[in-house]
Order: C-alpha cells, then structure tokens, then sequence
C-alpha cells in the first residue's frame, strides 16, 4: 500500500469490519490502484466501472462523481446535514443480513464498531441494557428468561450490531439476524 487509510469518523475500523480489503484492482473511480478497495456498494443510478478505493469514499469524490450514497439514511433522524452528508456521501457502510441503519445518540451519529456476539456485548453493559430494552418495547420480548437466552445466543443466528456515540463515548446496538 502506498499510504496510510484516510480516517473515516463513523467507520474508524473499516478494515476490521471488512468494509475494505487488499486488493491490486484499480478504483473505479480515480482509476489508481491502491492496494485496497472497499468491499460494499454504492446506491447510485449510474454504473460504476469496478471498486471504488477508500480515498475516493473519504474525499466524496466517488458518491460525487456517481451521485450515490454509500449509506442509507435510514436511522440518522436529528443529525445535522453535514453529518448526514458524512455518512451516507462519505463513509463505507457495514454488511448486514438485514437491512444496515446507522444509530445516533446525542444528536450525532455514533461510530460503527463492528458486528459481535453476545460475549463482546457483555464488555459494553450499557449497550446490553439498552438493546434489552429496545427488544421489550418494539420486538415484543414480553418474557425476560426467554430474551435473556435470545440475547446469549448472539453471534450465531443473529448478531447485534455496535456502535460507540462519538460525543459521550456510550456503546449501543442493535440486533441483525438472519
């Protein structure tokens, strides 16, 4: 690789979620080849000619040239439109089985830390409690034995996705399954 991996805010491990891998391909967009390229899609009506590189993502150049989102909005209610405009036009997505949202909390979108199991969950007490709570209210997990065991078995089946607020530093997630 020629240089360091620009620094994605949202995304600050892309390598480690698989977001980008080593690859000799040159980006479809600036047409150099970089030694990575990004292993997700771009929602855009026009065809893209091959990967896009990391550098293209960060700089916007990719979702300009493109007029695409890396991104889908869905879930980054009450961000600024600049912050908006980070995550979809600027940041690499994740994969997910179901479809990917980005989770906010103090009125930012948090950074997206990876997919885990319910042991890597276990290290961040606060997003266990709140992803508890959020499958009570909305997913109807009325009996707490049988959430508890829902919830141990993550990392097979279904997995939660975390993310780490960038203002006050608290983990959440949510739950993806197959």
């Amino acid at each position: 690789m020629s240089r360091a991996l620009p620094f994605f805010r949202y995304h600050p491990d892309p390598v480690a979620t698989g977001a980008f891998k080593v690859s000799r391909e040159t980006c479809g967009c600036c047409g150099q080849a970089r030694g990575r390229v990004y292993t997700g899609g771009l929602y855009s009506r026009h065809e893209v000619p091959g990967p896009i590189c990391p550098w293209c993502i960060a700089d916007g150049t990719a979702a300009e040239r493109f007029d695409g989102e890396f991104v889908d909005a869905y879930g980054l209610d009450g961000v600024s439109r600049d912050v908006l405009r980070e995550v979809t036009r600027r940041t690499p997505a994740f994969s997910a089985w179901q479809d990917p949202r980005w989770l906010v909390h103090c009125h930012d979108a948090a950074a997206f830390r990876g997919e885990v199991g319910y042991t890597e969950l276990t290290e961040h007490p606060e997003a266990l409690d709140q992803l508890r709570t959020d499958l009570r209210l909305g997913g109807g997990w009325h009996d707490a034995d049988r959430l508890d065991e829902f919830l141990r078995s993550l990392g097979h089946d279904a997995s939660a996705m975390l993310f780490r607020c960038t203002v006050c530093g608290s983990h959440l997630a949510y739950v993806d399954a197959s």
